[in-house]
This record gives structure tokens, C-alpha cells and sequence, in this order.
């Protein structure tokens, strides 16, 4: 009698809107109901085991509603289940059982993204149970969750879509589920729509089925065992082109919208290649019937590497041989590479909890770059490995930096993870691990890894285990108990480092993984006598502070007399090594495999720049890059004098490569940038003068063309755009010509796809110009070619133009809003609009953090970008006082607020420090330059 008059009494009760301090009730116990203690973790006494999911959205209303049957296994007797929903509005819930269903009470958190379920007088016994619930909700205007978007065809129709982004958080903004990653189910979904489009989802379309009022039900296999971050559906009218891979992959398909269709067959043979490498490369077969690679017209990150439906912006998977640059193929060929990727690290094995984010996206980094250095030799893709370390660096040396393995809980501080450390820091340490061990080891450890864990969910232990038994196996010839190699003298010469102890990795990778930071390593020559130091290389701090760090630093070097490569593993904070001979130079870090910095004390610059500027080319382009990096990072925590690096600097005038050369402008280009905020022009000029003549033997002998190597085409753009942004007289007038030619053509003349850029943002410094290239961006059907016009329009000297273009991409009409992010930061580059891009920010906080979400890499790159030219106490009080009003809610605690803000401190001490040496050494040497030039051209 109990049961009968709560079901009646639940059939006569409105369905929503009994709030309870933040709690939203459903059902009969509004405010008698049990209470609850929710926690941001879920239990892990119950299980889902397969979830039943019917989604069914309304491209018109642009709404959902949708029924999942989750079939659980509880390991505890329990009377509540707790499960995420977040903004759902759940109309019924039901314990199935043989006889009569329950009807179940929901009672949600808000503020923990959970509902509970429960009923009165029932006990979910151990064992298997099914729920079902009945939700519906209006389509994101976000970025994430079950979102909206649309696209507008030549003539002008704007058409929509609805397409998922479920990583990190917002599987549960779609349908109720167990949103963590280490609550691996399978899935069985299926779609309703109209005829007029199709769906898309995670595995092979089974059948369609007719419904009433012509609405269609699509049906789809049953998916592996996944996460929910990694489900996914796009309901659209998109086309596709398909191929099989070598390996058996019945279905390789490149979905886009139909008009772009014809720039998708790059992208269609590169993941069938580069499947058919992770095959190879892992020894595990890719384990699904089918790899769908889907554009998105609206898309906030690169990719996303949903199981089976791989989704990226436009820009990320369109290509077209006569209008995409280099640039553009080598960058659509890594986001491929990273995403096929994951579907071994990531999808197949799964970190267990966010904190470990890095076993998905520090391996998915160091992937692409691994398999297009085999796949795609011609594409030279580990000229811009070094890239990545030292970007991680400049984020890592900061105070607020946090480890690679950082304990994380709550939405907002998961969202955080999503940064250089987590990828680029990931991606460098790893590379230093694998020449540690050797490719060969590293290569079977990870192999044993993904094995022995497939279906699975990982902490970094793990993997450790599995890389020091690899390594145990091939020195020992046995795998010991512990897990950790014993006998050294059984030693293969595989294992190239000095060890005074047994290998084990885990001890070595918990220094790089579980503290944050990096080394710097301090190395004093005295005769055959080579003495270490390491200690943290950290910015504005009192390096006192740092002694509590240490790391196992497996370094490598050359010296003058051998270029035969060295290894000395530096476990203790103090070490010396011997050299079989004095030598007139040593340089550590070969090829910067290792993720540390490199001091020389007492002199030891000296020889190495003599060095570069008597022949340079004994040195590695990487090894050239780094000393760069390495002598001017020092002089920002004062171990090296600003004249110093910039002595080393003049030997640029003689270097072609493109690392070193993008490296210098890297190191050099922020100097004049913060110069342009302080109304320094004198200097400031200089300083741009001083660039110009260093790189003017290499920027004349340029082609407008899009002749030569990947190297030389990627340096070629960097150059003419640098010369012609600075005013080089011959840049200037051929860009002006060509893009005169271009316009009076009405954008019909074929440019050079390597040098278009140049030639747009030429023609954006004139009101005629900026229309005319505003007018091909809304037209053009070619995502690489909108990327570089929109670009163009931003670095133009037109403040009106630059403060119009950010309110249509806030509004998201003309321009993508997901553009905006990349857009802001440029505009904050420019010399004309810097302020403009700090007061949009503030003014339009609110919206942006709706849009793109609290903690999102966007956020953060926008809260940095903008703000880390700035180099004066005022505009430091600025920034401070805009982020300390806020709420926690709305940002005031972001890790990117505390980055911002380190970083314009140390803007503020270095020009304080080096402004009046920087300005002596110009005075000297820009003369002296020119000297130098004109006797070249002389002898030339």
C-alpha cells in the first residue's frame, strides 16, 4: 500500500523547481527527504555497465530530449545512487525491475553537478540494476556539452548543427551519467532526426528506422568499453569521402560540410597512413570497425579524440593544395597525428583521474611528432619539437607553474590541466625518457604498457612499472620481483648512463612528474674537471628558496675535442665529472633531449660564443636554438649579463636554419614589444634597427614563391613578415605590388600560399585594403584562407577596424566566436590597440567566461596573451585590481591570473635592470653591424 501511494503521489507531483538551498527536488520528499552528503568525488561502490542512450535534438528549437537506461553493478547495498546531470531537466526516473518499475526521487546539487536517486523503503541490493531516466534541455551556446552551431553556404543560407564536446566535464550536460574517466562502460546510442540530416556517432550505424511524423531513428553498434569524456554524436547535412586502411579498418571517412568536401582528401590519407603506423608501432590492432575524422564550423580547442569520431575546427582538417600554406599541411598532419594517437593513450588505456592528464596529452604531443618524423619525413617535423619545451619553460619557471601530476577536483580546477605543462612539458620529458632509456626500450615498455592496461584506466606508476621491467629484461636477461633491475654487471650497452645505483625509472620520473619546475644546471670547467650543480631555475624568486628541489638530470654533452655524445646521470645536488682530456669547450644538452637549462660559470659563455661566431655549423641547429634560449632566459634571473647574449646574437647574421633564427626573434622580439608600451621609441627603434640588419642577408635572398624545403618555406613566411611589419623598404614595396595585382584581379590572381600572409597584412594598413580582405573572408569557402586574412586584419595599424573586428566575433555573426580567443591575443600585440584588447577583456568578462567556460585553455591564453607585454607598476595595479574584485566563481583564483601577473613583474625587474645596458650596447653595435654588412656586400 506504502508503494502504491508514493507512485500516485509522484504521478500528481510537478516534476522541477522545489529548490532547497541550492538543491533542486523531484518527487515527494521536497524538504523531508533524506539529507545527503555529496562530495565531488563519486563512489566507487557502483559501477555503470552499459549505458542505452536515445538522443533525440531539435535542430529547429534547437533543443534535445533524450532517455538512457544505465545498467549498474553495485558493490555495496546502498539506498541512494549518486550519478552527474547538469543543467537537465529530469521529467522521470525508474529502477527497472522484473515486476513493477520504481519510481524514483531525484534530488540534484547544482553546485556538485550530481543528482541522487533514491525511494523510499527500497535498498539497492549487491548485484546488477538498470535505471532509466527521462531528461530533456535546451542545446548549448557554448562550446561544450550537446551544443549548437551552423555554417553559411555560398549563397548565403545559414544552416545548423548540433555536435558534442564531452572532455573534461560535460558528458553530464548531455545525458545523467558516471562523468569520470575511470568509469569505463559500453554504449549502445541511438539518434532521431529529420531526413534532412544525418548523425554521426562513436561506432558503425547498424540500421534506420522509420518513426512516426517521418522522423528517423538511427541505431548504432554497441561501442568498447570508454569513458563518457570520450562519447560522441554530430546530428548535420554533412558529406564524406572514405578509404580502408592497409590494416583492415573497414571505414576511414572525412566528414565536412558539403561545400568543402573537396578539401578533405589530404586529411583522409594522412589518418589512414598514420593509423596504419600506431598499428604497427603499438602491435595492438586499432580496435573499432571505424575512424571518422568530422570538421566542426564551430569548435573551441584543435581536436578532440572522441573513440571512433575524431572532431576538429576547419582549420585543423581542411586542406587544399593551391591555397594552404606549409605551415597549414604541417599543422593539420601533427592534430591528425596527436588524435589517432589517443586512441591508444588515452582511449584504449585512460589516465584514472584528472590529475594524470599527462599519460593522455603528454603522450599524444610526443606521438605526432614521433610519427610524422617517420610517416612524413619531408615535413621535417622535429625542426619545431624544441618549440614546445621552450614554451613549457617559460610557463614552468613561473612560481605559480604546478607538476606534471598535480591533484585536482573540482570542474573548473580539471579545465586548468589543459596547459603547456600537461602537453608541452609532457611531451619534453617523455622525449628526454626516451633517450634515456633508448628508443628501443622505451618503445617495448610502452608497448607493455598499453597491453597490459587496454581497456583500462592507469596512474603514472604504471607506466614506470612497465618501462624499468623492459629495461630489466634486456640488461639482466630476467624480470626480478621488485620490479627494478639488480645486477649491473650484467649490463648491456644499451644502457649508455652512469649509474651508481639499480635503474628504476619510477624514481627518476617522480622528480620530473610529482614536483614542479625544471633544473638549471650550473657546470664550472677546471682543467679535466667538469663540476655540476643543479638547483631550480625559477623567476623572481629568492633562489634560496629553491633548495628543497632535486632531480635525478640525466644529462648529455660534447666537448671541442669529441662530438661523440656523452651521458652523466646527476642524481645528488653536487657532482663532478672527469674528461679524459682538457678541452677548450663543453656543451651540455645535446640537441636540448633533455628538459633543463644550461648555466656556464666562470667564462665558460666565452668559448662557446667564440665558437659560433668563428664557425657556428659545428653546432646543431637544436643545440644552437638552446644556447640562445638558455643565455638570454639567464639573464632574466641575472646569472648572465644582458651584453653577453647579445654579443652571442651577432653570429645570427650567418645562420640560415630555422630554430635558431625563430628562436632569436622569440628571445629578441619581446624586448621592443614591451618598449612599445612605454612610449620608448628611441629605443625602441634602435633595437628594431638592429634586427632588421641582423637578418637582412637572409631576408634579401627570400623568394616570394613557395619554392625549397618545409624549413625554408616556414622561415620564409617568418622573415617577409617580420621585415615587411618593421618597414624593410624592399619587403614593403613588393608585398604593396603584389597585393595590388591581387585586389585588381578581385582576389582571382594566385598568391604564393607561403608568402599570402605578407601580402594581406600589407594590404590591411589602408581602410580600401582592410574592406576589401573583410569582404573575401566572409565569401571564402577555404578555412586556411580565412585563418590568414582574419590574421592579417587584426595586425593592421586601423584601431577602429581592430576594435570592430572583436565586437563581431563576440557576437559570433560574421566572424566565429570561437576565433575570438586568437583574435584578442593579436590585437593585444599590436603597438595600435594593446589597451583596446585589455579593456575588452575586462569589460566583456562575464560573457567571455559563459562562452568559453571558467579555467578553459582559452581563458588562459587570453588572460596571459594579453596582458604579458606589459611592463609598468601601473598597469600591474591594473591588472591586479580587475582580477582581485572578482568572485572565486568568476575567476579570481585561475592559475593564468597568477601566470599574468608574474609575468609583468618580471617584465617590470628586467627593463628596471637591463634598460640602460641594452641601450649602451645598441649605441655600439648597430654601427658596428652595419660596418660588418656593408663589407659582406663588399666581398659579396
Amino acid at each position: 500500500m506504502l508503494k502504491l501511494s508514493i507512485i500516485l503521489f509522484l504521478s500528481l507531483t510537478p516534476t522541477l523547481d522545489a529548490r532547497d538551498g541550492g538543491n533542486v527536488v523531484f518527487g515527494s520528499f521536497g524538504t523531508t527527504g533524506p539529507s545527503f552528503e555529496w562530495k565531488m568525488r563519486l563512489t566507487d561502490s557502483v559501477k555503470p555497465l552499459l549505458y542505452d542512450l536515445l538522443i533525440h535534438p531539435n535542430l529547429t528549437s534547437l533543443n534535445f530530449t533524450g532517455t538512457v537506461q544505465i545498467h549498474l553493478e553495485v558493490q555495496r547495498e546502498t539506498k541512494h545512487i549518486f550519478l552527474h546531470s547538469k543543467n537537465l531537466h529530469i521529467s522521470k526516473a525508474f529502477i527497472l525491475g522484473s515486476r513493477h518499475p520504481h519510481h524514483l526521487v531525484v534530488r540534484e546539487s547544482e553546485l556538485y553537478e550530481q543528482i541522487a536517486l533514491f525511494c523510499e523503503g527500497f535498498t539497492f541490493t549487491r548485484g546488477n540494476h538498470i535505471i532509466q531516466l527521462h531528461f530533456s534541455a535546451n542545446l548549448s551556446d557554448s562550446f561544450h556539452g550537446f551544443y549548437k552551431g551552423s555554417y553559411t553556404t555560398r549563397s548565403g543560407e545559414v544552416r545548423s548543427l548540433a555536435s558534442t564536446q564531452f572532455e573534461p566535464t560535460h558528458a553530464r550536460a548531455a545525458f545523467p551519467c558516471f562523468d569520470e574517466p575511470s568509469f569505463k562502460a559500453n554504449f549502445s546510442i541511438r539518434i532521431r532526426r529529420e531526413p534532412r540530416h544525418i548523425s554521426i556517432s562513436n561506432m558503425p550505424k547498424l540500421k534506420t528506422v522509420e518513426l512516426a511524423d517521418g522522423v528517423l531513428e538511427d541505431k548504432y553498434d554497441v561501442s568498447v568499453k570508454m569513458s563518457t569524456y570520450l562519447v560522441a554524436f554530430i546530428i548535420c547535412d554533412f558529406l564524406s569521402i572514405s578509404k580502408r586502411s592497409q590494416h583492415g579498418v573497414e571505414v576511414i571517412s572525412v566528414y565536412t560540410v558539403p561545400e568543402k568536401i573537396s578539401q578533405a582528401e589530404y586529411a583522409l590519407n594522412t589518418a589512414v597512413t598514420l593509423l596504419d603506423f600506431y598499428d604497427d608501432y603499438f602491435e595492438i590492432p586499432y580496435p573499432l570497425p571505424k575512424q571518422d575524422l568530422a570538421a566542426i564550423p564551430d569548435f573551441q580547442s584543435g581536436a578532440m579524440e572522441n573513440w571512433g569520431l575524431t572532431t576538429y575546427r576547419e582549420s585543423g582538417l581542411l586542406f587544399d593544395p593551391e591555397r594552404s600554406s606549409t605551415s597549414d599541411k604541417l599543422g593539420i598532419t601533427k592534430v591528425i597525428g596527436h588524435e589517432l594517437a589517443h586512441q591508444w593513450f588515452g582511449n584504449l588505456v585512460t589516465m584514472h583521474w584528472w590529475n594524470d592528464l599527462w599519460l593522455n596529452e603528454g603522450f599524444a604531443k610526443f606521438m605526432e611528432f614521433l610519427s610524422i618524423d617517420i610517416t612524413y619525413p619531408e615535413l621535417q617535423v622535429n625542426d619545431y619539437f624544441l618549440e614546445k619545451c621552450f614554451t613549457a619553460m617559460g610557463v614552468d619557471s613561473l612560481r605559480s607553474s604546478h607538476p606534471i601530476s598535480t591533484p585536482v577536483e573540482n570542474p573548473a580546477e580539471i579545465r586548468e590541466m589543459f596547459d603547456d605543462v600537461s602537453y608541452q612539458k609532457g611531451a619534453c620529458v617523455l622525449n628526454m625518457l626516451r633517450d634515456f632509456l633508448t628508443p628501443e626500450v622505451f618503445k617495448m615498455g610502452i608497448i607493455r604498457y598499453l597491453k597490459k592496461h587496454s581497456y583500462q584506466n592507469t596512474v603514472n606508476a604504471h607506466l614506470w612499472y612497465s618501462l624499468t621491467n623492459v629495461s630489466c629484461d634486456l640488461d639482466a636477461g630476467r624480470l626480478k620481483a621488485a620490479g627494478f633491475c639488480s645486477d649491473r654487471k650484467s649490463r648491456t650497452s644499451a644502457s649508455k648512463w652512469y649509474m651508481e645505483d639499480d635503474l628504476n625509472v619510477k624514481a627518476l620520473m617522480d622528480t620530473w612528474t610529482l614536483q614542479e619546475g625544471f633544473p638549471m644546471i650550473t657546470v664550472e670547467v677546471k682543467g679535466r674537471e667538469v663540476r655540476l650543480k643543479q638547483e631550480r631555475y625559477l623567476k623572481g624568486a629568492d633562489p634560496s628558496k629553491n633548495s628543497s628541489f632535486l632531480w635525478q638530470v640525466p644529462l648529455t654533452y660534447i666537448t671541442s675535442s669529441s662530438r661523440s655524445v656523452q651521458r652523466f646521470l646527476l642524481k645528488t645536488r653536487k657532482d663532478v665529472l672527469y674528461l679524459p682530456m682538457e678541452v677548450e669547450w663543453i656543451k651540455f644538452n645535446v640537441d636540448m633531449r633533455g628538459y633543463y637549462m644550461v648555466h656556464y660559470e666562470d667564462g665558460g659563455w666565452d668559448p662557446l660564443i667564440r665558437q659560433l661566431q668563428h664557425n657556428h655549423t659545428v653546432f646543431s641547429g637544436n643545440d644552437r636554438a638552446s644556447l640562445i634560449h638558455n643565455i638570454f632566459q639567464l639573464v632574466s634571473i641575472g646569472k648572465v649579463p644582458l651584453d653577453k647574449a647579445l654579443s652571442l646574437s651577432v653570429y645570427l647574421r650567418h645562420e640560415v636554419e630555422v630554430m635558431p633564427v625563430t628562436q632569436a626573434f622569440s628571445e629578441l622580439v619581446p624586448l621592443y614589444k614591451l618598449m612599445e608600451k612605454r612610449n620608448m621609441a628611441v629605443l625602441e627603434h634602435k633595437l628594431k634597427g638592429f634586427l632588421v640588419h641582423l637578418f637582412q642577408g637572409l631576408i634579401d635572398a627570400q623568394q616570394w614563391s613557395d619554392e625549397g624545403s618545409v624549413a625554408e618555406r616556414v622561415l620564409r613566411n617568418y622573415l617577409l613578415l617580420f621585415a615587411c611589419v618593421r618597414r624593410y623598404a624592399p619587403c614593403v614595396r613588393t608585398a604593396q605590388e603584389l597585393f595590388h595585382k591581387w585586389k585588381d584581379a578581385d582576389g582571382e590572381m594566385r598568391l604564393p600560399a607561403d608568402v599570402r600572409l605578407v601580402v594581406y597584412t600589407e594590404g590591411a594598413r589602408t581602410e580600401e585594403g582592410w574592406d576589401f580582405l573583410l569582404e573575401k573572408y566572409l565569401h571564402t569557402m577555404y578555412p586556411s584562407e580565412k585563418a590568414q586574412i582574419k590574421a592579417a586584419l587584426s595586425y593592421s595599424p586601423l584601431a577602429h577596424k581592430l576594435h570592430w573586428l572583436l565586437e563581431r566575433a563576440l557576437k559570433g555573426d560574421m566572424l566565429k566566436t570561437h576565433e575570438l580567443p586568437s583574435l584578442l591575443i593579436s590585437v593585444s600585440k599590436n603597438p595600435k590597440s594593446y589597451k583596446m584588447a585589455w579593456d575588452f577583456l575586462k569589460s566583456n568578462w562575464q560573457e567571455l567566461v559563459k562562452k568559453f567556460d571558467l579555467g578553459t585553455s582559452s581563458i588562459s591564453r587570453m588572460v596571459v596573451g594579453v596582458t604579458n607585454q606589459y611592463s609598468t607598476k601601473e598597469m600591474l595595479n591594473e591588472v591586479r585590481l580587475f582580477f582581485s574584485s572578482l568572485q572565486d566563481d568568476m575567476g579570481a583564483r585561475l592559475r593564468s591570473v597568477q601566470q599574468a601577473l608574474e609575468n609583468i613583474e618580471e617584465n617590470i625587474r628586467w627593463m628596471e635592470k637591463n634598460t640602460p645596458l641594452l641601450t649602451e650596447w645598441l649605441n655600439i653595435h648597430s654601427e658596428l653591424l652595419q660596418i660588418l654588412q656593408k663589407q659582406e656586400d663588399i666581398c659579396a
